[in-house]
């Protein structure tokens, strides 16, 4: 058994999980704008998710046996921790579509996605670039960019859920689908920093 695993193992699990970040995202944006068979759609997410959860297994079992890492390992724990919450964030924003029984997503929650998609494509990007600590900015700046609209559809969705919304439980409903799309928005943040932090200890 090798002590000492290949950096490049390390990153190809990044990649790997980062690529199911964006399948799960993009899986969810095709949920916003084709809303049928959505208890299917919602489970070729949740498979998407156990996936991820195998590859954060991985991640910890090789941090276990690793004489050497290539980053610190707080630095490789906390990556692959904020990359599992975002996909745990996508599954839970997709099972809510089931478990509430929201008839039609709004326009705000086609927006979210959107933009979670969005960054789940500058994030795996990202990852695909760390081993090389190159050109890695611009996707985490675009990331930061994404989360800050995010922050601004949050504050006008609920206060046009407030005002425009007369039923009580649709409105609960779809605070908590927004709440859960942010989380996951926040999560991809909170990875980028992380990226950010590791590049800075190794200029």
């Amino acid at each position: 058994m090798r002590l000492i695993p290949q950096d490049e193992k390390f990153h190809e699990l990044f990649i790997e999980h980062g690529e199911r970040v964006a399948e799960a995202a993009s899986k969810l944006n095709d949920l916003m704008s084709s809303y049928t068979n959505v208890q299917e759609q919602v489970a070729t997410i949740r498979g998407v998710e156990k996936e991820g959860d195998k590859i954060v297994g991985e991640v910890h079992r090789r941090l276990e046996r690793a004489f050497i890492t290539p980053y610190d390992r707080q630095d490789i724990h906390d990556l692959t921790s904020n990359v599992d919450d975002i996909l745990d964030g996508i599954q839970a924003a997709a099972e809510t579509f089931v478990v509430y029984g929201i008839e039609n997503p709004t326009d705000e929650a086609k927006e979210f996605t959107s933009i979670l998609a969005a960054q789940s494509s500058q994030l795996v990007e990202a990852l695909r670039k760390l081993s090389t600590h190159t050109g890695i900015q611009p996707h985490i700046a675009t990331i930061n960019d994404l989360e800050h609209r995010a922050d601004g559809l949050r504050r006008s969705s609920l206060g046009r859920l407030f005002r425009e919304n007369g039923n009580a439980i649709e409105v609960i409903k779809l605070r908590d689908l927004y709440e859960q799309l942010e989380e996951a928005i926040d999560a991809a943040q909170s990875a980028g920093k992380v990226i950010s932090r590791i590049l800075a200890k190794h200029h």
